[in-house]
């Protein structure tokens, strides 16, 4: 149950994570020949939270920054896209480094420097409970509990804090194998799941929670039974399947000539959050999904091609084309 807006909810959604600093490649090629890099910055968590803002939907991002430069660009990029920022400044710890690199046109590696970073140390003491009762939904993902167990308490504590202010709950699993195994994950994932309303997915994250079938309405459906009442199952250029208070779904995805796919579903979270708390039906919510996950994929950067709401009709969807 989502609770209304008004007053006493003027914030959207909450959400928490590590965001770090993005170095990333102009063009193509090995990083090893790179003359240069351009710098920006880039998490989950925040990536959501700028697409919901963007959305027309007031987002709350909490997070643990380093002393440094790549701290105070985090904080700087984020306030600028109208975010309210509750960055704790970690005066021992460094911010997290992430490193993109284009090895072909059509591939992207990324590599991660976050071990003991500032990110890594969220705790409990840096979620104000006070918050909650001022927002209506809690976006989480299955980053931050695998980043450390301090990380992992916090997540805990939120949800505790939202279940309190009856706050709604969303997890998007967004599993990471360079964090933790598979087997080690799928624990997290099932109480996380039991705990969470509404739960995003790639077919391969949902089959490390419950029993891999190629059905991703199955899927759905067994994450269901864990207690969400939403499943919602990402399939890329196949679009979406999704399980909603005991009614099916598909939603093809829109063609797009992808440039960079990361961020896209973060993107997708937010579209169908974004729709959610604006009352819409299911079909509206997967639509808008899909819209924003392509818009996402039209230029370089983690969340720079999030859409702002009045251009959702540039990407018209008319007969779907799979690719």
């Amino acid at each position: 149950m989502i609770p209304d807006g008004g007053a006493d909810r003027a914030l959207g959604v909450i959400t928490l994570g590590e965001t770090m600093a993005l170095l990333k490649t102009e063009g193509v090629g090995p990083l090893s020949h790179a003359r240069s890099l351009t710098m920006g910055i880039g998490g989950a968590e925040s990536n959501v939270a700028i697409a919901l803002k963007r959305l027309g939907v007031p987002t709350a991002w909490i997070g643990r920054i380093g002393n440094d430069s790549f701290g105070q660009l985090i904080e700087r990029e984020l306030r600028a896209e109208g975010l309210s920022v509750l960055a704790v400044l970690d005066e021992s710890a460094p911010t997290g480094i992430m490193v993109k690199e284009r090895r072909t046109p059509g591939t992207i590696r990324v590599a991660y420097y976050r071990n003991d970073s500032a990110g890594s140390r969220l705790c409990r003491d840096d979620i104000p409970a006070d918050l909650f009762p001022q927002a209506r939904l809690l976006h989480l993902t299955g980053i931050t509990p695998a980043l450390s167990a301090s990380a992992a308490d916090a997540v805990q504590y939120a949800i505790d804090c939202a279940r309190s202010a009856n706050v709604a709950v969303s997890f998007d699993l967004n599993y990471r194998s360079s964090l933790w195994s598979a087997d080690t994950a799928r624990s997290a994932y099932l109480a996380l799941i039991s705990q969470s309303d509404i739960v995003f997915a790639g077919d391969d994250e949902a089959a490390i929670a419950v029993e891999r079938n190629d059905d991703p309405l199955l899927l759905a459906e067994r994450i269901v039974q864990l207690g969400p009442s939403q499943a919602v199952i990402k399939l890329g250029a196949a679009g979406c399947a999704a399980l909603v208070d005991g009614e099916r779904h598909h939603q093809p995805a829109i063609p797009v000539q992808a440039v960079d796919t990361v961020g896209a579903g973060d993107a997708f979270v937010a579209g169908y959050l974004s729709e959610l708390l604006a009352g819409e039906n299911v079909p509206q919510r997967l639509l808008t999904a899909v819209r924003a996950g392509a818009f996402a994929c039209l230029v370089p950067g983690d969340w720079e091609g999030m859409p702002h709401r009045s251009e959702l009709p540039l990407l018209e969807a008319t007969e779907p084309v799979i690719r």
